[in-house]
């Protein structure tokens, strides 16, 4: 087999990186890097394709960076789940969704685990990185490698180390970050850390997997209650014709006690908006919940509506059904082209529903799933400018061009701060200014 022959003869380690999306390419591209051959395994058959022909399929992941690694002759990119039979370590990066009911969706997991078991060898590293309960590594992926007839901790190891990537920070690329590891045994852990101490400038063990898993949740539910709480004072401020702007400006020069977060039309990414769910999920188990949680995600599920029903009092007398509105960004956050989980789906969405008709720029993202149909990114010019009844800030991208918007434009509703000591001939309202 190709892959057994790439990885004999030679004292480089080879890892097998199970999942090339957000999480799984740029840990691949950094561990070759470092030197490491990687075997890179997708069932996408179209994500394999582009990297075969030296593509990203990631915009924060330029071509030049897959070309390099396939060019070192230590990237192989496949579909064949038979590739980690050459591998050292085996890593699980794939996608840890919701259900449609709010649950955990574990398949992509499992299915992975499966076929990682059927073809497990002695010695061999394996660690899941996606994010998920505690629990998990203990109670899902541990059994289904154990279908292997090895004994974990002896035959072979199992370890969780939680992903934190952060897509579109410049100061903070995966390398740069500090990186959780943990074992379901003592050596466990002293494998996966001695994997990854080649890798990252700081390895950070912590007693059992279960504890890693719980450390990724409470990153994340300390952004959505944070963020979600600076929506709650976003609101109040408007209803107090006071600037949040100003005030958590105010609050952060306090040098110690207080972290600046800032409010927007909702959260999005599969991070913030997912991850505590899973532990709402697990800790329902015990018959207990999460008040912080479960308060942050109706507050932040209700953003969308707010801005809707802001427009609606603005646009008045003209009704909402009667009006052209221009949504300036898809994506979740600044300068990526990844609009999961985004907030401003929900308030296109809830848009439309009014009845209004709704366009979107994003010079990132050309087309979207927008319900049963697909939305394709206007021109961004004055005469679209000049024919919208209102426009809606709910990305701010570093390019946005915001001197073009407030010449032309009628109406700007802006949640994300982005018109802040700037002016020009639209009408500019501003999220948590005094607007309700």
């Amino acid at each position: 087999m190709m892959e057994q022959q790439w990885a004999e003869g030679n004292d480089q380690k080879t890892v097998a990186i199970i999942g090339l999306g957000y999480v799984g390419l740029p840990l691949a591209l950094l561990f070759v890097k470092k030197g490491f051959r990687v075997l890179g395994i997708d069932l996408d058959a179209n994500k394999i394709e582009l990297l075969h022909k030296g593509k990203s399929y990631i915009h924060e992941i330029p071509d030049e960076s897959i070309q390099s690694a396939v060019k070192t002759q230590r990237f192989l990119a496949t579909s064949q789940h038979s590739a980690i039979q050459a591998a050292e370590a085996i890593i699980v990066c794939v996608p840890t969704p919701l259900t449609e009911y709010g649950t955990p969706d574990l398949s992509y997991l499992t299915e992975a685990a499966t076929q990682i078991g059927l073809r497990l060898k002695k010695g061999q590293l394996v660690v899941l990185e996606s994010s998920t309960y505690p629990g998990t590594t203990r109670e899902v992926l541990l059994p289904l490698l154990g279908k292997s007839g090895l004994k974990a901790g002896e035959d072979f190891f199992v370890a969780y180390s939680p992903e934190r990537v952060d897509p579109g920070n410049k100061q903070f690329p995966l390398e740069r970050i500090p990186k959780i590891v943990s074992g379901t045994t003592p050596l466990c852990l002293a494998k996966v850390k001695e994997l990854y101490s080649g890798i990252f400038p700081k390895v950070h063990p912590v007693s059992t997997t279960d504890a890693a898993e719980m450390a990724k949740i409470l990153e994340n539910a300390y952004r959505l209650v944070n963020i979600s709480f600076m929506n709650e004072m976003a609101m109040i401020c408007d209803r107090l014709n006071l600037d949040i702007w100003e005030v958590i400006d105010a609050a952060g020069t306090k040098p110690f006690g207080f972290t600046p977060f800032y409010p927007g039309p909702g959260i999005g990414g599969h991070c913030i908006p997912v991850d505590p769910s899973y532990l709402l999920w697990k800790v329902k188990q015990y018959d207990m919940n999460s008040e912080f949680i479960s308060m942050s995600n109706a507050i932040n599920h209700k953003m969308p509506l707010y801005v809707t029903q802001q427009l609606k009092s603005v646009l008045s007398p003209k009704s909402l059904p009667s009006s052209s509105i221009l949504v300036y960004g898809a994506a979740y956050k600044p300068d990526i082209a990844d609009y999961r989980e985004s907030a401003s789906i929900d308030l296109m969405k809830l848009l439309r529903l009014e009845g209004a008709k709704v366009y979107y720029h994003d010079p990132y993202i050309s087309k979207l799933s927008l319900g049963d149909g697909v939305l394709t990114s206007v021109k961004l010019d004055q005469q679209l400018l000049a024919n919208m009844d209102a426009v809606v800030i709910a990305t701010n991208h570093s390019g946005m061009p915001i001197d073009l918007m407030l010449e032309h434009a009628n109406l700007i509703y802006d949640t994300r701060n982005s018109t802040q000591g700037k002016s020009g001939k639209a009408k500019v309202l501003r999220l948590g200014v005094g607007t309700g």
